[in-house]
């Protein structure tokens, strides 16, 4: 364990937006024995100009104008810092020594932002964890001048377009000059060893308590009338998209197996609303549920499946929808993946459309008790807790060499 310390925290999420995040849920974690700053980004002004009437835009904005605080204590140990600056929007920048030049301007704007916070809660030998922020965050440890810093991936950003164009020569830069990269994935932590040795795997948290079969009192109305029909229930809950799920597998096991129905839970893209699926009597696409409501919908599930499509963005995710199939005892079919390997001892990974029919009609044929309960039992080991745990141990080594490479450099005769 880690305690008494001092933790910045820097990444891509806001701490009010409204969608869950391992940096949020890491910075609860780390607050239960530290003090933690956590950063919103900055504005930039192409946001500001194309998003000035959300709600969010507005709140910083406010924030910027003096009208607002701009550090908020939020929970025990815990701040948040709206930065009062806006930054030049430069991500899509081809030419690198404009982008080099400009990116030092945000970064020291946004660092002169975090120095006040540091100041104001007398934080001292801080550890910054920035999770994947590469850009605005690029040069914070030259300016800050922490303990320890720390970059944690967590997603192939760089595979994605808006990150491709200076991504591809930045992150690998950046987790070079990092004391140490941590990863949610083994895929992951492999593409990072690449670029700094010191990378390690620290695993994924994933907060399961509300996916407990006990805890479900009755079956939502749209899935009971689904279940009247005596079929198995081939199951997803997520985000259906084409980027990360496979049309075509779904269309597979809906059409070679119709005794079965394949209910999606979730919103759907434009590739998905416009797809055959729809027009098959065995598919059902139940829309956004609230996320509590979501324990209820697998729990009607015989079968949970994740279809993922493999491409450069998702071969390398840790998913975290899997903790809560297993979480909820049900049986669990996936594509097979690096992140996945961690899985393959409680699920069923398929690697074409014939082989998740093959594992779906295997995990169905051989399911009991036992099983039920091993799977519940692995998903409730994936806490942050642990992973908090993980994190720190590598952060302890570190800064323990340190300190033995200067005591010898004290040691040494002048």
């Amino acid at each position: 364990m880690i305690t008494n310390r001092d933790i910045i925290i820097v990444g891509l999420q806001a701490w009010d937006e409204k969608i869950g995040s391992n940096c949020k849920d890491l910075a609860v974690e780390f607050a239960k024995k530290n003090r933690v700053l956590y950063i919103n980004y900055p504005l930039d002004v192409k946001t500001i100009y194309y998003h000035k009437d959300e709600d969010y835009v507005k709140k910083r904005l406010d924030v910027i104008n003096k009208f607002s605080d701009d550090l908020v204590k939020i929970g025990n140990n815990i701040w948040n810092l709206n930065p009062r600056t806006k930054l030049l929007s430069i991500s899509r920048l081809k030419y690198n020594l404009p982008f080099d030049i400009l990116n030092r301007i945000n970064n020291r704007k946004f660092a002169k932002q975090i120095k006040t916070a540091i100041k104001k809660l007398a934080f001292k030998d801080y550890i910054i964890f920035n999770d994947s922020d590469m850009f605005r965050s690029f040069y914070l440890k030259e300016i800050l001048k922490p303990k320890t810093y720390v970059y944690y991936t967590r997603d192939n950003l760089i595979s994605m377009p808006f990150w491709k164009v200076q991504g591809q020569r930045i992150e690998p830069l950046h987790m070079k000059k990092a004391d140490i990269v941590v990863a949610n994935s083994t895929y992951l932590q492999q593409l990072a060893a690449k670029h700094n040795p010191k990378s390690y795997y620290v695993g994924q948290g994933c907060d399961v308590s509300a996916f407990k079969p006990s805890l479900i009192k009755e079956i939502p109305e749209d899935i009971k009338l689904i279940k009247e029909q005596h079929k198995p229930i081939i199951g997803y809950v997520g985000a259906i998209l084409k980027i990360r799920l496979d049309i075509e597998i779904i269309n597979y096991i809906a059409r070679v197996r119709k005794d079965w129905n394949i209910v999606l839970v979730g919103p759907e893209d434009e590739a998905f609303q416009s797809s055959e699926l729809h027009q098959m009597d065995n598919v059902f696409f139940l829309g956004s549920k609230k996320g509590q409501e979501l324990p209820s919908y697998i729990n009607a599930f015989d079968v949970a499946i994740n279809p993922q499509i493999l491409n450069e963005l998702t071969i390398g995710n840790y998913p975290r929808k899997i903790d809560e199939y297993l979480a909820m005892g049900k049986i669990t079919v996936a594509t097979k993946t690096e992140a996945m390997k961690a899985f393959e001892d409680h699920t069923y990974l398929a690697e074409n459309n014939q082989q998740y029919v093959e594992k779906i009609e295997l995990g169905l044929r051989e399911d009991n008790q036992a099983k039920k309960d091993a799977r519940m039992a692995f998903a409730n080991e994936h806490t942050w807790e642990n992973s908090a745990k993980e994190i720190y141990k590598h952060i302890r080594a570190f800064e323990a060499s340190i300190n033995l490479l200067e005591d010898e450099k004290c040691e040494s005769p002048k």
